[in-house]
């Protein structure tokens, strides 16, 4: 007989399945705006493409050769702008999806909202605490859909796989750890010196809110993430994946402290996030979460290919991958501790035979798409329903990620007020909370 939890797995995987059938026959169309088609961007304009019930009205790109290949994919013949106001100024778009660098997900989100369109906007959802919360605050004024794409929370086996740690099952979870392995070493993204900005690209309009910046190749398109004016690195662009995972399987997301070290160790470019770092939070309850990268070894962890998120319980462990879930059990005992002096050696055989798993080894597979994330948020703008990634959650996720990387460049162990969203006794840190905007822009 299958388990609770793969026949509530079975079901979500059916129902999705009849409400995508449901959806296909619906008369109404969400009409969309896509704002930034370069990498994730287009790859979003391709994931809505089954579903009937939108439609592309308008495109918007700094990069012309970006525009034009969304035009054509859209198969909607959608405007094209290069400047992102123009999309919102129109009456006939009613959502907007942002996958712009991350350094404008805040602006952008706060100024579609005010114009009256739900977003959805790639993670992480800022690069700072002060936009996140800001966002989430319009959101609710407003009363917008938002849905951020962290995808994984509109994944079958990911909700299955968070529920079954929530339920206790892996006893008292006092570890969680994620994080990325590539191999960059030795060039990474190279050393380009700067240059002036290829015909047709506005550079100012692209730094926007960010410091006065000189061109360079690699502070756009898709290197912008090793920046610090642009992006956080693995920590914000794939960690907040992870981190998000783990406060959904923990069921806590905020945590009481965290520390972090790291730098570039290795790798010889340009960047300036590290390429090797390790970040420690505390959470309440006696839990600690663990961040590793290493851009210079792509070894799996414990010979574990594609590992998204580890749960070290009491009485077993969680493996979360990329393709489902595996629990491993631990094995239990009575007594305290082996045996370890000549006078206790009696009980040894009673001590090994005492070993019994505490639990059930046991796994799942699923499918997690950014598909099924688009599709929860066009239902969620015709029912204004609460997103599957709603933005207060996102925003809770991302702080993790912001404070992490604050602890690294302050090199400090910091306490965080998370009710506040402050670090009560240090100065310096709280300095790092926000920047501020090269004008005109304006986060007001």
């Amino acid at each position: 007989m299958p388990s609770p939890t793969r026949r509530r797995f079975a079901q979500a995987a059916a129902f999705t399945a009849a409400s995508y059938a449901q959806i296909q026959g619906a008369a109404d169309r969400v009409r969309l705006g896509f704002i930034g088609v370069g990498n994730r961007g287009s790859a979003l304009l391709r994931a809505t493409k089954e579903f009937s019930d939108q439609h592309v009205a308008a495109v918007c790109d700094l990069v012309p050769a970006y525009r034009d290949r969304a035009v054509e994919a859209a198969g909607s013949s959608p405007d094209a702008y290069e400047d992102y106001r123009r999309i919102l100024d129109r009456n006939d778009v009613d959502a907007v999806v942002v996958a712009t660098p991350d350094h404008w997900h805040a602006l952008m989100s706060v100024h579609a909202c005010r114009a009256g369109k739900d977003v959805y906007v790639e993670k992480p959802l800022s690069l700072t605490v002060v936009e996140g919360r800001k966002i989430v605050d319009v959101a609710r004024e407003t009363k917008r859909v938002v849905q951020v794409g962290i995808h994984r929370r509109s994944s079958p086996y990911c909700r299955e796989a968070a529920e079954i740690v929530r339920s206790g099952e892996l006893g008292h979870v006092v570890a969680a750890r994620c994080g990325v392995n590539r191999n960059m070493f030795p060039a990474g993204i190279g050393a380009p010196a700067d240059s002036p900005a290829p015909a047709g690209v506005n550079w100012d309009l692209y730094l926007g809110p960010a410091p006065q910046a000189a061109h360079n190749s690699n502070r756009h398109r898709f290197n912008y993430r090793w920046f610090f004016d642009y992006g956080g690195g693995q920590l914000t662009d794939n960690g907040v994946h992870f981190l998000d995972l783990i406060h959904w399987g923990l069921g806590r997301e905020t945590p009481l402290s965290v520390t972090a070290i790291g730098g570039k160790y290795a790798v010889q470019d340009n960047r300036e996030t590290p390429d090797t770092m390790q970040v420690l939070w505390q959470y309440p309850e006696g839990t600690l979460v663990s961040f590793l990268q290493s851009s210079v070894n792509a070894a799996p962890w414990a010979a574990r290919d594609g590992l998204l998120a580890e749960f070290r319980g009491t009485k077993g462990t969680m493996y979360v991958t990329f393709d489902g879930w595996e629990i491993v059990p631990e094995s239990n005992s009575p007594l305290a501790a082996p045996p370890s002096n000549p006078l206790d050696r009696q009980p040894v055989r009673r001590y090994r035979e005492s070993f019994r798993p505490a639990m059930e080894a046991r796994s799942n597979t699923g499918p997690a798409s950014a598909q099924a994330h688009v599709r929860n948020f066009l239902d969620c703008v015709q029912s204004r329903a609460k997103p599957n990634c709603d933005v207060e959650t996102a925003h809770r996720s991302t702080t993790a990620a912001n404070i992490g990387l604050i602890a690294l460049k302050t090199q400090q162990h910091l306490a965080w007020d998370s009710n506040r969203e402050r670090f009560p006794d240090n100065a310096e840190a709280a300095t790092r909370l926000h920047y501020d905007y090269r004008p005109p822009w304006s986060l007001d």
